[in-house]
């Protein structure tokens, strides 16, 4: 799978380790930035992830950040993302399964690093489910 990623400073740590971990797994991984833990305005490194996403570019996107929240508010100001804030496998697992997220947002600073992969996890193999979700799905993109 193509996958997009980007994180402001205080997503880094965690950004990193996923990006290895998702390229162990054999998926193809870009890195938007940013590019350490100096502080950074996460505008600047979110909204081109949710823009290559939304361009179909990727087919899914990650972005970090301390909580996750202004990343997720950042993503979904994109038309045709739909960005899920998760802190626990079964939010991941319904974020696909009934709104067809196409972007994650995980907060660093909200988790454990092993929680962090297993939500990534749950994001990609997870198939949104669709029937009445989609409705739903379409009511938004209008």
């Amino acid at each position: 799978m193509k996958i997009a990623i980007g994180s402001d400073h205080a997503g880094y740590a965690y950004k990193q380790a996923i990006i290895r971990h998702l390229r162990e797994a054999g998926h193809e991984v870009e890195d938007f930035g940013t590019h350490s833990e100096a502080a950074v305005d996460y505008p600047r490194f979110i909204r081109p992830v949710a823009e290559a996403v939304a361009a179909g570019k990727f087919e899914r996107g990650i972005v970090l950040g301390g909580s996750g929240n202004g990343e997720a508010i950042a993503a979904n100001r994109v038309r045709g993302v739909r960005c899920g804030l998760c802190w626990n496998v079964e939010s991941a697992r319904l974020t696909r399964l009934h709104n067809d997220a196409n972007v994650l947002s995980l907060g660093e600073r909200m988790m454990d690093l092993d929680t962090a992969l297993q939500i990534v996890e749950v994001f990609l193999t997870t198939a949104f489910e669709g029937g009445r979700h989609l409705a739903r799905i379409q009511q938004l993109d209008e």
